[in-house]
């Protein structure tokens, strides 16, 4: 019978205990025979498994497995239905090969299109990356295998992110980048949590309490273990009294020894290690319970599994009426990605498959009377005068003209950020000229972040489907011919160009600190917010065919702030193919209450894909809670939502608003006020506490107010102004004694308000 962990814990030896908070190798962690405790194995798996072969001593040498949709392409389903499924079908392929936890998924917020890893991440938007996150784990886990989310926290660039300090506020960095964590843990309950290797406002994740301890385990309850990026750690005694508790891939013993020291000098509880163990014990033990139940595994199912995902993270962000392609169209591919689809990201999450075809075998694989020119090679930016004169000549012959362009290898992987956003120059100099010849220029996009695309006026249509997996160049065929109805909505927005970018005067900073000045204005925060224009907005994706919103209504009007309202509506298919409709909830503050930081125009707090028939109706329903409207408010160090009105906006995307209901909020909690001589009035007129009394004195003294500023002097909008910054000792200047006197009194009142 095997001992409780409380027992192991005990008869472990001091040196135990420090060697089981680090790993053995590479992949596993430490085990202890004489009290039958088993290591752990663990693999890279955002996407697809990266398992080391047996008996090789080679970490990248990884055994042949499915490669998934990458973050970028699952994201763009907006369906956490599909993240569940890959995720359990990634959990039976772990299991059958000895896993018991898989790296994944990496939910870092994408605030630049130039991070090198965002193809691994899911949005610019913390809501949907939680719910995709969620979704994830949930199925990982639902096989008996463990997931660990990663990079916590603030981990958005890949230059020098062993070192960087990632600098930003307070509401900034608990409504921005904490959230997508937050719904990961509450919603997911991993296994396990991977810390990144920034620091965070000077201190590195690695050993940051804030993080591991007072908001992940305090704040969310998460119980589970925490363990590092692999060479993460910088002071390893800091750490596990910070809570991180497993090293990877461990030190060689050097570290374990710090903490042996650390412990017998009195620098380290030993009680503080204990637990550290502990939660190490409960996740091992539980794993190697779990990996006893028998696996199905089955190769050729998961990969029609990553066929039938990938045609669900397309997005056909133009149409112009050249797609879908018909039979009996003389059609031409260029582009060597037709053939050679790039479906997966550089670095630590490169899945080895051989599964993957591309376009050109898939079309040819069904028959598809399709000619095929290069162009212009997949690995590299070069021109071939010659070989552009055959492709613009075979589009100029054609019905219809596909290139399939993207972004090299090369130019998008782990380790390193892009240093601009554009397709190698001889992409775009061959679109430019196949579309000045051929008004059914049809573009397919291989990448896993935005390219500026400025050809894209001159094109009929664009599909992109970022990097889909080894599934992607059947996709691709269904999807151009019209045997799949693209559904893919985009987890980000395609801006212009890179100089329109929230943070493109910061990013990535000066190789030492990373200032996050945007602050809350990341992604459609920022576009929206100034009414920027941009190529495609986020949450933009089309279908072939349409949909129709009606009868958009809430239960109640009126929110209280611990109850809840459900906003239903009624979506129709109104055109002749099946296709499925992502419906998007968006929250707009409309109180005009003051907001430090500023008011974001509107925030994604739900969405749900349905898939209907033609002339098919289906309702649609959110329910909503005084935390879908808040903000993070610094002076409570909580969420917050002024009484007053709100929008409902549900829509096709964060700039197709189709609907709008309005909700009206109330609560009985104020924010602090601190009243003083230099309070201005109009804080104090538009805090219900102190409205009435200011308002008093202000028609008590009216005659005086009226000399002082004149509305003779002055147009009303000016005078309401000024009053507005008016602070309060300025009502002995306009009001004399009487209001000299009477101040005193006032301040008194307006203070015994705001404590009641």
């Amino acid at each position: 019978m095997r001992s409780t962990v409380e027992e192991l814990v005990s008869a472990l030896t001091l040196e135990e205990k420090a060697g089981l908070c680090s790993g053995l190798d590479f992949w596993r962690t430490k085990a202890v025979e004489r009290l039958d405790i088993p290591a752990l194995m663990v693999s890279d798996g955002p996407h697809g498994l990266r398992t080391q072969k047996p008996g090789s001593d080679n970490p990248n040498d990884s055994i042949e497995a499915v490669c998934y949709p990458a973050g970028c392409a699952a994201a763009a389903s907006f369906d956490p239905a599909l993240t569940r499924r890959m995720g359990a079908a990634l959990g039976r392929e772990a299991r059958a090969v000895g896993v018991g936890v898989v790296l994944g998924p990496a939910i870092n917020i994408k605030r630049s299109p130039l991070c090198g890893r965002n193809f691994e991440y899911y949005s610019e938007d913390p809501f949907l990356a939680g719910e995709m996150a969620a979704g994830f784990i949930q199925g990982v886990q639902s096989e008996g295998v463990g997931a660990c989310p990663k990079h916590f926290a603030a981990n958005s660039q890949e230059t020098r992110r062993m070192s960087a300090d990632s600098r930003m506020d307070e509401r900034t960095l608990h409504e921005i980048y904490l959230p997508a964590f937050e719904t990961a843990v509450r919603d997911g309950q991993p296994w396990t949590l991977m810390c990144s290797y920034n620091r965070v406002n000077g201190t590195y994740a690695s050993e940051n309490k804030l993080l591991l301890e007072d908001i992940l385990r305090d704040a969310w309850g998460f119980t589970g273990f925490t363990m590092s990026d692999w060479g993460a750690v910088n002071d390893r005694v800091l750490g596990v009294a910070a809570g991180l508790d497993l090293e990877m891939p461990g030190s060689g013993g050097v570290n374990d020894a710090k903490l042996v020291e650390a412990v017998r000098s009195g620098a380290l509880d030993e009680k503080v290690l204990d637990k550290a163990v502990t939660r190490i014990l409960n996740i091992v033990l539980r794993a190697a319970d779990l990996a006893k139940t028998p696996v199905v595994f089955d190769r050729s199912a998961d990969h029609a599994l990553a066929l039938e995902l990938a045609k669900e993270t397309g997005v056909l962000v133009q149409n112009l009426g050249a797609l879908p392609l018909h039979d009996g169209q003389k059609v031409v591919y260029i582009g060597a990605f037709a053939d050679q689809p790039r479906y997966q990201g550089g670095g630590s999450s490169h899945v080895n498959t051989h599964a993957a075809i591309g376009a050109l075998a898939a079309a040819r694989g069904k028959g598809r009377a399709v000619t095929y020119v290069e162009g212009f090679p997949a690995d590299r930016d070069q021109r071939d005068e010659q070989e552009f004169l055959r492709a613009v000549t075979a589009a100029e012959e054609a019905d219809v003209a596909v290139i399939f362009a993207g972004l090299p290898d090369i130019l998008e992987s782990e380790g390193a950020d892009r240093r601009h956003m554009r397709l190698p120059d001889c992409q775009n100099n061959l679109i430019a000229r196949v579309a000045a010849v051929q008004k059914n220029t049809v573009v397919v996009l291989h990448a896993g972040a935005p390219v500026e695309c400025p050809w894209a006026g001159d094109v009929s249509s664009v599909l992109c489907m970022y990097l889909a997996g080894e599934g992607i160049g059947e996709a691709t065929d269904a999807l151009l011919w019209g045997e799949a109805n693209p559904s893919g909505r985009l987890p980000e927005t395609w801006p212009l160009r890179l100089e329109d970018t929230p943070c493109y005067l910061d990013y990535p900073g000066d190789g030492i600190t990373a200032d996050y000045r945007e602050g809350v204005y990341v992604g459609y925060r920022w576009y929206d917010g100034r009414h920027m224009p941009v190529r495609w907005p986020f949450g933009h994706g089309l279908s072939y065919t349409g949909f129709v919103y009606r009868d958009a209504a809430l239960d109640n009007d009126t929110l209280e702030e611990d109850g809840h309202v459900t906003l239903r509506v009624k979506v129709r298919n109104s055109g002749t193919m099946r296709g499925a409709e992502v419906v998007q909830l968006y929250v707009s503050d409309a109180t005009n209450a003051p907001t430090a930081g500023g008011r974001v125009p509107q925030v994604l707090r739900g969405f749900q894909k349905v898939t209907l028939d033609p002339g098919q109706e289906c309702e649609v329903s959110f329910t909503l809670t005084a935390r879908d409207l808040a903000h993070y408010e610094t002076t409570l160090h909580d969420w917050y939502a002024a009484p007053g009105r709100y929008e409902l906006r549900l829509g096709h995307s964060s700039r197709d608003i189709r609907t709008t209901v309005s909700l009206q909020f109330q609560t009985k909690r104020h924010l602090p006020l601190t009243v003083d001589e230099n309070t201005p009035l109009g804080i104090l007129l538009a805090d219900p506490r102190t409205a009435e009394a200011v308002r008093t004195v202000l028609e008590s003294d009216n005659e005086a107010m009226a000399n002082g500023g004149g509305d003779d002097l002055m147009p009303p909008e000016a005078v309401a102004q000024m009053l507005d910054a008016m602070p309060l000792r300025a009502l002995t200047n306009f009001g004399g004694p009487k209001a000299a006197a009477a101040l005193p009194t006032l301040l008194e009142t307006l203070r015994k308000a705001v404590q009641e």
